[in-house]
């Protein structure tokens, strides 16, 4: 009787252990699941990230470097250079880059979807769309010197800067075709062409900047050549790539097809350049508003400096706008909510422990800085008093672009241009001009009521994004791609 309970309890002992056992194993197996998960999805994150913070970085860097050869001609043209890379080059910037972003919802839903053949029809579309804003962009080259003239602005910087922005209009159409072709190329993960290809525009600008304006002295127009030059390099080098085979699947060669559904094009390129220009003209607008403070020489220099880290820091974020973008069109173009979701959580996660890392390196060197860029030290502790809203801008900036990213891979930029509108010019900028003019906190007064709206919009947009049925949203998407796509054309078919 007693051999019997021991068997009993001897066999109750060893199914326990063997049931704890594989408890154990399938929690293993789970949390190995969820690590390559994460490891996958980063991969293919990083993928897209990588190039496109590299080429940002490139882009940004070549006006640097423009900027470096003019200063060596005089503080006039310096000036006046920069105000037409700050505000006017910037202006058609903003609105080409935000247009442009329409392909980047379509090619990338579209190739979720495996209508690969829709992707080159989609660019030409774009190309043309484009191509005639471009147009029209194009006469306020033109009219830079009396803006500038009814803005207060010294003669002598005007006309300069009316110069400089007639060699601009080059530059104008290099965006559109450098956007649209990053944006098509992005989607299908083949932009590692496009770092090889800026790279190569980097290093050719930084030497014929040198022979042309230093060996030869030609002066602005040297300069401002070489930029052409250097921002028109890899549009021909993507062209190339795009249609002579580069791209079998998705370009097909051109198509009567390009003239069709335009307007459909249209409408979404107008939500998406009015959402990104929006947040690009932001900080335009802040340096105009510190420009009539006191000691406003000292409050201008020391904020360049943060706008400068800020505007470099910047194109990280844009790096992860992209990633968010395509990773996101191409999950609810493949028909998986969940799989948008999950690419959501990891790409906010990576973005904003970066930006962590920024934040408290910028918060505490804070002073020291400064010295790297000016030996003033009243510029450097006016930077130093700055630091903490830049570290925070820092921050924000980790988070805000990654949730537009995610809005553009949806196709609903159109509701974060009201976001961007509420937030922005109707809270923050009220705001910080309260703030800095009336409370009398000067150029931190503007910064805090900014970054104010800037916090109001990244709230509202983790709260819109937690919200969002995303199975709806697969479903939008399969009825864009389903609707849009050419079926018509035996060529056309993603089987050929």
């Amino acid at each position: 009787m007693e051999q019997g309970i021991k068997k009993n309890l001897l066999i109750k002992e060893t199914s326990c252990c063997s049931s704890s056992s594989s408890s154990v194993d399938k929690r293993e197996d789970e949390d190995l699941g969820v690590k390559y998960k994460i490891w996958n999805e980063s991969k293919k994150m990083w993928v897209v990230a990588g190039p496109a913070i590299f080429t940002r970085f490139s882009t940004f860097g070549t006006s640097v470097i423009s900027l470096a050869f003019i200063g060596h001609i005089g503080s006039t043209e310096l000036a006046a250079f920069s105000l037409v890379f700050t505000v006017f080059v910037r202006f058609n910037n903003g609105i080409l880059l935000g247009m442009a972003s329409a392909l980047e919802t379509l090619c990338g839903q579209s190739y979720g979807a495996k209508q690969y053949h829709m992707l080159g029809v989609y660019l030409q579309r774009s190309w043309i769309v484009l191509s005639v804003s471009a147009l029209f962009l194009v006469p306020i080259c033109f009219f830079v010197t009396p803006i500038l003239e009814a803005l207060g602005q010294e003669k002598s910087i005007a006309q300069v800067a009316g110069y400089i922005s007639l060699w601009t209009i080059p530059v104008i159409f290099a965006f559109f075709v450098s956007f649209t072709c990053q944006m098509f190329l992005q989607s299908q993960c083949k932009n590692m062409i496009i770092v090889y290809l800026s790279a190569f525009a980097l290093a050719v600008h930084i030497l014929l900047s040198w022979i042309l304006t230093v060996r030869f002295k030609f002066g602005i127009p040297g300069a401002m050549l070489s930029t052409i030059v250097a921002f028109w390099i890899p549009n021909f080098g993507q062209l190339l790539f795009i249609t002579c085979g580069g791209c079998p699947e998705t370009w097909k060669g051109f198509s009567t097809l390009a003239f069709k559904d335009l307007w459909d094009i249209i409408k979404l390129s107008l939500s998406s350049g009015v959402m990104l220009c929006l947040e690009l003209w932001y900080n335009t607008i802040l340096i105009l508003l510190t420009g009539h403070m006191e000691n406003a020489e000292v409050s201008i220099d020391a904020l360049a400096i943060c706008l400068n880290i800020n505007g470099w820091e910047m194109m990280i974020s844009l790096g992860f706008l992209a990633a968010a973008s395509v990773r996101v069109s191409n999950e609810l173009g493949r028909g998986s909510s969940e799989g948008a979701k999950f690419s959501i959580v990891v790409i906010v996660i990576t973005s904003f422990a970066i930006g962590f890392v920024l934040f408290l390196f910028f918060l505490f060197l804070r002073e020291r800085l400064a010295y790297i860029f000016t030996d003033n030290e009243e510029v450097a502790e006016a930077f130093a008093d700055l630091s903490p809203l830049l570290a925070f801008s820092i921050l924000l900036n980790s988070v805000q672009p990654v949730l537009s990213g995610v809005a553009v891979g949806a196709g609903r930029q159109k509701i974060v241009a009201y976001v961007n509108i509420a937030c922005y010019y109707l809270i923050g900028i009220p705001v910080g001009v309260v703030l800095g003019y009336v409370v009398n906190l000067q150029v931190k007064g503007v910064w805090i009521g900014m970054l104010f709206g800037t916090f109001v919009q990244t709230i509202v947009l983790v709260i819109f994004t937690y919200k969002t049925d995303w199975d709806k949203q697969v479903s939008i998407a399969r009825n864009r791609v389903n609707n849009w796509v050419v079926t018509d054309n035996p060529e056309s078919s993603p089987d050929t």
